[in-house]
């Protein structure tokens, strides 16, 4: 890799890191490459990003960033899964790493703050941002609709009295 080559990457993670409410760090024990793709393709479906960067440039990313406690969890061949939502990056990690066992998900950090596997796995099982604004619509639509019936119902009811 050249020296032009790394100096893009590191600013393009540092860009990463600064603007991710999450990032989670997971080692690759040896995912073919049909399973890496199957990873990449689940991440972006999700709304996040994937990538696997050289742990010295990423630890030269990391400096200045809200990021910068994942420096010692960058040790072996590692990938950084990356989202501005705190759940979508968790999820198709946490998913591969139950599903391999050459996958393991070791810790990350959200909003600045390090977190581990267990946080991590617990933002996974939580409904994303649209599925919480879609739950919230439907709720506020049900009791609209229930007063709309209860008012036409007592409209009625007056005016089959009167």
């Amino acid at each position: 890799m050249k020296r032009e080559e790394k100096q893009q990457m590191i600013s393009e993670l540092n860009a990463v890191f600064n603007s991710s409410a999450l990032v989670v760090v997971a080692l690759n024990k040896g995912l073919t490459m049909p399973e890496t793709t199957e990873l990449r393709n689940n991440v972006r479906a999700d709304g996040a990003g994937y990538r696997v960067a050289k742990n010295r440039l990423a630890k030269l990313a990391l400096v200045g960033t809200p990021c910068e406690a994942l420096a010692d969890l960058l040790v072996g061949p590692t990938a950084i899964a990356y989202s501005e939502d705190a759940i979508a990056a968790s999820r198709a990690v946490v998913k591969m790493a139950k599903n391999s066992d050459k996958f393991e998900v070791v810790g990350g950090v959200m909003n600045g703050e390090k977190v581990d596997v267990k946080k991590i796995e617990q933002l996974a099982a939580l409904p994303s941002l649209d599925e919480l604004r879609g739950k919230l619509v439907g709720l506020l639509q049900a009791p609209g609709g229930q007063l709309a019936r209860l008012a036409k119902a007592y409209s009625e009811k007056e005016q089959a009295a009167a």
